[in-house]
């Protein structure tokens, strides 16, 4: 059975929170100039476990697969012709998310289920929306040619088709564009801690890998876009996988569970702005009174992730008629006008059109960071009048790098690389006195050495054990490093110092005791310069 509505409705998080049929969900932006193909994909991450031995709920033994089913939607640039499906398609889709074995009747029966659950009063109404066809075609041909790839992550609990109005916009303009359900760890429902945030996050990064399988996927140029608590699970991914490139985020949990982010005890620590230098995109709902967030159990006034993101381009645009469900399209066709009207001052058309604004703000971050498009960039760096938003709907705030580059072995590598590795030891100084939280710990010191000698670059090693042994000159395995290294590059004096160094830390190191004997005679009193 599918998660009641009304759970997921009293959850700040979820987009699935819509309890009637719809009267009129509009999408204004035109399709691009590509046909859209969809595949379904039942897949398992066989990394990782699922289910327990019982079942959570019922506590009976659990039969079958217990690794995490991903079961994921696949829009992509196709060829034309056949016939698209409707919503009801992919309302269809929703109940084997979890379940691979369910059958062709139980599907139906839960999907009609869900419609009957939705319907009450506006039957006819929903019945017509999700009879209209949409513009993917079930299993087109794919198109000729190689597109970027955009990871769809869904809010809190919510299915793999909470967004497909954006999704398939989006592979009409040349994305391969991937979705898989929101769930916990271990079981349907979301957890809203770090082991169900990073269990999502793990999700996107394994359909980046899948992503990579397919012939028409660049997977040099990956986004990832979440809403809600996607908009979270997006950051995470993205501050252990490199292949993300670029993050949207609309309304999502990065601004609303600061806690997980913040450095403090509940934080991930490795989620921090410098390894999340990416350019971002929030779109967010109406802001808040001060004296809402002040009443918010999560929110804070005091921090911001994205104020600490001062190595990346972020571009913040608050959607004044939207309130947070109203970034899925399926909580927006489930919605009926009377309830809609009771969310605020907006109408149901206002806020549809806004809805196809945040989307076509989505669609031209993608183009200018993924693409390369100038037009793109620029159409992020215009008011919002000069876009023809329509007046008093958007506030930007608009945040360019200054240039400066994050505090991370990476950047440290990229700049000893462009300098010289004979520059280690100044190049280090230089780079911390820019960045002076940044270090190099004795064993990522060594390990990175003891890489560069394994793939033959003996003369680079040397010095960045040299770089170890003035970091850490009481290190004995440091001046060992660099004692073999100077042999290997011919520095046999030097290499002599650096072992009679070792031998003055740790008197019965095997190495240095031999090639001391072997080579004592070098001239005595060098030293490594």
């Amino acid at each position: 059975m599918p998660l009641p509505v009304r759970v997921l409705a009293c959850l700040i998080l979820s987009a699935a929170g819509a309890a009637h049929a719809a009267d009129g969900f509009t999408f204004s932006v035109p399709p691009g100039p590509h046909a859209v193909g969809l595949k379904v994909v039942q897949q398992y991450d066989r990394a990782r476990s699922y289910k327990a031995e019982i079942d959570l709920a019922t506590g009976e033994p659990v039969r079958g697969e217990r690794t995490r089913p991903v079961q994921t939607l696949v829009w992509y640039p196709a060829a034309r012709g056949g016939k698209p499906v409707t919503y009801r398609d992919y309302l269809d889709t929703v109940p084997s998310e979890d379940e691979f074995t369910r059958s062709p009747a139980d599907i139906q029966r839960m999907t009609t289920e869900r419609i009957d659950g939705n319907a009450a009063g506006h039957r006819e109404a929903l019945l017509r929306d999700i009879a209209r066809p949409q513009l993917a075609v079930r299993d087109a041909l794919p198109e000729a040619g190689k597109f970027p790839v955009v990871i769809y992550a869904p809010s809190y609990s919510s299915y793999a088709i909470e967004n497909t109005d954006l999704c398939e916009l989006l592979a009409s303009h040349g994305y391969i564009v991937l979705s898989s359900p929101s769930l916990g760890a271990h079981t349907r429902a979301m957890t809203t801690d770090i082991e169900g945030v990073e269990a999502q996050a793990a999700d996107i990064s394994f359909l980046i890998g899948y992503a990579a399988t397919l012939p028409q996927a660049d997977t040099a140029k990956v986004a990832a876009v979440g809403f809600s608590w996607g908009g979270l699970a997006n950051v995470f991914a993205a501050a252990k996988d490199a292949r993300i490139k670029a993050l949207v985020s609309l309304d999502g949990s990065i601004r609303s569970f600061p806690k997980l982010v913040d450095g403090g005890k509940e934080a991930a620590p490795y989620v921090t702005p410098a390894r999340v230098a990416l350019p971002m995109l929030f779109v967010g709902s109406r802001p808040r009174t001060m004296e809402a967030l002040n009443r918010s159990e999560n929110m804070r006034t005091d921090y911001s992730f994205m104020n600490q993101m001062t190595y990346s381009d972020v571009y913040i645009v608050s959607m004044l008629p939207m309130k947070h469900p109203d970034f899925a399209s399926y909580a927006l066709r489930m919605m009926a006008d009377k309830e809609f009207s009771d969310f605020g001052d907006y109408s149901r058309d206002e806020v549809n059109l806004q809805h196809s604004w945040a989307a076509r703000y989505t669609l031209r971050f993608l183009d200018a960071y993924l693409k390369g498009d100038s037009s793109g960039l620029a159409f992020l760096n215009n008011t919002p009048a000069a876009n023809q938003v329509p007046a008093h709907t958007m506030l930007t705030d608009i945040r360019r790098h200054k240039g400066s580059v994050p505090p991370t072995k990476e950047s440290f590598v990229r700049s000893l690389a462009a300098a010289g590795f004979d520059k280690a030891i100044p190049e280090y100084a230089r780079f911390i006195a820019r960045n002076p939280g940044f270090k190099l710990d004795e064993d990522a010191l060594y390990g990175w050495g003891a890489e560069l000698a394994q793939v033959g670059r003996p003369a680079q090693a040397r010095e960045i054990f040299r770089l170890g042994a003035h970091l850490y000159p009481n290190k004995s395995f440091m001046h060992d490093g660099l004692g073999e290294m100077q042999a290997k590059t011919g520095q046999a004096a030097e290499a002599l110092a650096s072992y009679r160094r070792v031998l003055e830390l740790e008197p019965k190191n095997a190495d240095a005791l031999r090639y001391v004997k072997e080579h004592g005679t070098a001239a005595p009193g060098a030293s490594a310069p």
